[in-house]
């Protein structure tokens, strides 16, 4: 569904009263540049989506008659919009000299037309496993206290209750439920410093994270107990290691190892994957042969140019994340890209080349379009300026998939059938 008319500005007053605004166009945000959304950019605001206002930046638009930008003395807006959307553009606004980073999340530009809103996204995976609109709060929080109830020694099952009752957090909200995908935080470090990292950020970033990382090393036992309950309620269960709220899962490669081990050999069932930054190759092969099904190697960027400014790999480089999906095939293992998509940037002809070599050279089944969350000023501080011009999402996904016909879109780990 595509909106008939162009959107018009939305902006905020300091109550956080929205409006739309008679006259001025919605503009997005594509890498460095400022322009109309394309009708093809558009969708209804999701179910499950939130509108919000941006402090300190003033409310950007276009005048349709003489084509001007002009800024209002007024807050910009935008939509964080539900799982399983990508964002096709991000807000427009400008900026104040004295405004601090904005919290790490993916700000899309939402505009007002034909008495709805609308969002600059696509979707790109159908799956309803983190929309909880239909779902009342008392029983995921009844969820967690059975669970809490059957096991009160399980640390990590603590842990993943407090994310799923004070962080909101959808994966924890899951296990709560009994359904879809497990997640199972193991590592309490990480051998990267992510620009965008949620769950740790240095003082002097000035960026708050948006959740507590995990603090302690469960046991292979805690972990199997958990995978276990939730196969007893789940259909078709997958355990993911890797989560918002812990560093890189390969660091504790040996008591994932062993966890998964001790799960299939009691007949353990489902899809066993690991999130991770695929930043040491040679930790695969053993939790391939434990027993583990797939990899989502996470990426901003498929150059290393544009990779470890965000990233900031600690003792590896680009180099290991492309070797360890190579090891990663040659096990066997379905591997998925977990690609932070940023408008403007992934979607360029330069992006798209090496992304294209990279597919054709590992043969890699899956790619993720998750949205990037992070200032979107920030980001375009840290990385360097793209040199082609962007495509925009749906000819990146229609070029890709006539030049690789296996290869798969979506959002979430696919289940794998045994």
């Amino acid at each position: 569904m595509k909106p008939k008319t162009q959107p018009r500005l939305l902006y905020a007053d300091e109550e956080g009263s929205i409006f739309d605004h008679p006259e001025l166009s919605l503009l997005c945000r594509k890498g460095e540049h400022i322009t109309l959304p394309r009708p093809g950019d558009l969708v209804p605001l999701p179910q499950g989506s939130d509108i919000f206002l941006l402090p300190r930046r003033k409310a950007l638009g276009m005048d349709p008659d003489s084509g001007d930008l002009e800024y209002l003395e007024a807050n910009a807006v935008a939509a964080f919009v539900c799982p399983g959307y990508t964002l096709t553009g991000s807000a427009a606004y400008l900026t104040d000299a004295k405004a601090g980073p904005l919290p790490l999340f993916a700000y899309a530009a939402v505009g007002y037309a034909e008495g709805r809103f609308w969002v600059c996204a696509n979707r790109t995976d159908s799956d309803r496993r983190q929309q909880f609109g239909d779902i009342p709060d008392q029983d995921i929080e009844r969820g967690a206290r059975a669970l809490l109830k059957r096991h009160p020694q399980n640390r990590l099952l603590r842990h993943l209750s407090h994310c799923a009752l004070e962080y909101g957090c959808p994966a924890a909200k899951n296990l709560a439920l009994g359904r879809f995908e497990a997640p199972l935080p193991t590592a309490s470090s990480c051998n990267a410093e992510c620009v965008g990292c949620i769950s740790l950020q240095p003082e002097e970033s000035n960026v708050p994270a948006t959740q507590e990382r995990i603090r302690f090393r469960p046991t292979p036992g805690e972990i199997t107990q958990i995978m276990h309950t939730h196969a007893h309620s789940e259909e078709k269960p997958i355990f993911s290691f890797g989560q918002g709220c812990e560093g890189e899962p390969l660091t504790e490669a040996k008591t994932i190892r062993r966890a998964i081990e001790d799960y299939r050999k009691k007949g353990g069932r489902g899809t066993i994957n690991i999130n991770t930054n695929a930043s040491l190759p040679e930790a695969l092969a053993p939790l391939s042969r434990a027993g583990l099904d797939s990899i989502r190697v996470s990426l901003n960027s498929v150059r290393s140019e544009l990779y470890t400014p965000y990233f900031r790999p600690r003792g590896y480089s680009f180099k290991e994340v492309t070797d360890s999906i190579r090891r990663a095939k040659e096990q066997g293992l379905f591997v998925s890209l977990n690609c932070l998509y940023f408008p403007g940037i992934n979607d360029t002809e330069e992006e798209f080349e090496a992304l294209a070599d990279l597919v054709e050279d590992t043969r890699l089944d899956f790619i993720q379009l998750r949205n990037l969350n992070l200032d979107p000023e920030l980001y375009l501080q840290v990385i360097p300026a793209p040199r082609t011009p962007a495509m925009g999402l749906g000819n990146l996904r229609k070029r890709l998939k006539r030049n690789f016909p296996w290869i798969e879109f979506g959002y979430f780990n696919p289940y794998l059938p045994e």
